[in-house]
């Protein structure tokens, strides 16, 4: 057993970020995150990042890496409720930048005795990410290894690792160098967790690796309750949840919001291999709609795909666990 250690939160790292914000001047940080919003997702050749120096880095991780980190997070949720037992000695983050996923792994699973690498190809992202795991209380994340490194073909990782990340990392790279990625994780790792973005092109990557990982022998254990083929017909819908993020200053001077938060819409897909996850309840795939005496939840089901249950206050119990169930959610939960 590991010590107790109160894990990372979201709050506390936008403070640890916001302590990194003082002294630059926030219409030079604003400036920075609208270059870099239009610049450095896609489009991006690997050996040339566009994350240049400090103040770039730390305006781009102040406004993007909460949100990544609360999207991880979720999807690592998610993974440990379908594998409550299992926990990872050692994780690699690919192209981890700041190290938004180390931090949602640290929050996971906190405490945990972890060997943690991350790997990135912007020599100014290490740095800074070296210096935010060191106010972290994590012991893991704290004596994480930062290493910069290539991401796409000729990727090496450590076989036997327990835990492989890549998040919101396959959009910038060609469709040979996700290939590599994305077979090189599935060599060296016991899971792989796939983090892209919630649109229709980050959910086109999701399944690009989603197939590539069941092909290496993979099962997955979340989203999906199942490791056939998705039933969503491409072209006509993707799979994507939502994970609420507060808003920072620059958020809202970035974006002209007030609203003190947003919905950061991603895909993913977590896989494992020689493991036996439990019999998979479906998924919420929608948000659920809450009506006079009922609940629709869309649901992907491990036998009949994509289909609608609606449940109403004759179901009882089952009634009040629908109403209480979010977007993402397994169904029925366990009490149910």
């Amino acid at each position: 057993m590991h010590a107790p250690v109160n894990p990372p939160t979201g709050e506390n790292l936008r403070t640890v970020l916001a302590g990194l914000l003082d002294g630059l001047p926030p219409s030079q940080a604003a400036k920075a995150v609208e270059r870099l919003i239009a610049n450095y997702r896609g489009r991006t050749p690997t050996h040339t990042p566009v994350l240049r120096d400090r103040s770039d880095v730390v305006a781009y991780a102040a406004y993007r890496m909460p949100a990544t980190f609360e999207a991880v997070r979720s999807a690592l949720e998610a993974f440990r409720d379908r594998l409550p037992a299992w926990e990872p000695a050692s994780h690699t983050d690919i192209g981890g930048g700041t190290g938004a996923a180390t931090w949602a792994v640290a929050a996971a699973w906190p405490g945990a005795e972890r060997t943690t690498t991350v790997l990135d190809w912007a020599e100014p992202a290490l740095a800074l990410g070296a210096e935010l795991a060191r106010t972290a209380a994590d012991p893991a994340l704290r004596a994480a290894r930062w290493q910069r490194q290539t991401i796409g073909t000729g990727l090496a990782l450590d076989a036997g690792t327990d835990l492989v990340t890549v998040s919101y990392v396959l959009g910038e790279l060609t469709e040979a160098d996700r290939r590599a990625v994305t077979e090189a994780a599935a060599r060296a790792a016991r899971t792989v967790v796939v983090v892209e973005p919630g649109t229709p092109e980050g959910y086109l990557r999701v399944i690009e690796a989603r197939d590539r990982l069941i092909a290496a022998g993979f099962r997955v254990v979340a989203p999906c309750p199942h490791s056939a083929a998705c039933p969503i017909e491409p072209g006509a819908d993707w799979c994507h949840f939502a994970a609420r993020v507060s808003r920072s200053s620059l958020h809202r001077q970035v974006k002209g919001g007030s609203l003190a938060y947003e919905d950061e819409k991603f895909s993913y897909v977590a896989a494992v291999r020689d493991e036996d996850p439990p019999a998979a309840p479906a998924r919420v795939v929608r948000k659920p709609q809450i009506r006079k005496g009922q609940v629709l939840l869309d649901l992907c089901t491990p036998e009949d795909g994509l289909t609608r249950e609606t449940v109403t206050k004759r179901h009882g119990p089952r009634y009040r666990d629908a109403r209480d169930a979010d977007w993402g959610d397994a169904w029925p939960p366990r009490s149910g």
